[in-house]
């Protein structure tokens, strides 16, 4: 089941709070990149808080492509205020079933998210494997980390972080090419036609992982 075994082999061990994001120095040719690491020490939330550092900072557009979708409750809300403030929020996910567990508990998500004006599609020409974002004209994200429990929480991760507009704008333009040419829009009627039956699976996995989650990054305490 998905990573449910290695999930349930990590330990949790104390760290120090992560401290934000900070864009690095900028470089002569005016391209600027930050190495992120996700550990279960120091930096156990680094990636997360880039992330959110710049939904924060974000002004007009953001697009997600991602393998395995399922953030918490901060970064889902962080998604619809950009939505409120007027910013585009698209998500590319997977649209084959890799793992089902994984699978069903990310369309859990897909209702709220299209109520607040995220705009949804499934990759499905082949198993979706990236790990990459772009926010507005020079943000962009590519590396390991999933957006996920156990990439966010448990996993050690590492992402770059490329402050560049030409980059920022390449990206941009395969991922749209990507939606354009080889995702289905999952909206409000797509989500309204899916059967009681698979509504009830979708929400039974989201449970299960929770439950998974909190055992592993919980089972030291006490």
């Amino acid at each position: 089941l998905w990573w449910t075994v290695s999930v349930l082999q990590l330990k949790r061990r104390p760290s120090a709070r992560p401290r934000h994001v900070n864009p690095p120095p900028l470089r002569h040719d005016g391209a600027r990149a930050a190495l992120l690491l996700r550990d279960n020490l120091r930096n156990r939330r680094t990636i997360e808080r880039a992330y959110l550092d710049a939904f924060a900072r974000a002004r007009h557009d953001v697009l997600i492509a991602n393998a395995y979708f399922l953030p918490g409750k901060k970064f889902r809300d962080a998604l619809c205020a950009m939505v409120e403030r007027g910013v585009r929020v698209r998500l590319l996910l997977q649209g084959r079933v890799e793992y089902r567990l994984q699978h069903y508990a990310q369309q859990a998500l897909y209702g709220d998210l299209v109520k607040c004006g995220v705009q949804i599609y499934e990759y499905t020409p082949s198993y979706l494997h990236a790990k990459v974002a772009v926010v507005d004209q020079n943000w962009a994200t590519v590396g390991s980390s999933n957006i996920d429990p156990y990439s966010l929480l448990l996993a050690r991760e590492a992402n770059v972080v490329v402050y560049d507009a030409q980059f920022a704008h390449s990206l941009r333009m395969d991922l749209e090419n990507a939606i354009e040419h080889d995702a289905s829009v999952v909206d409000a009627d797509a989500c309204a036609r899916r059967s009681w039956l698979r509504r009830t699976a979708s929400w039974v996995a989201y449970q299960v992982v929770r439950a998974l989650t909190v055992l592993a990054t919980h089972r030291d305490d006490g």
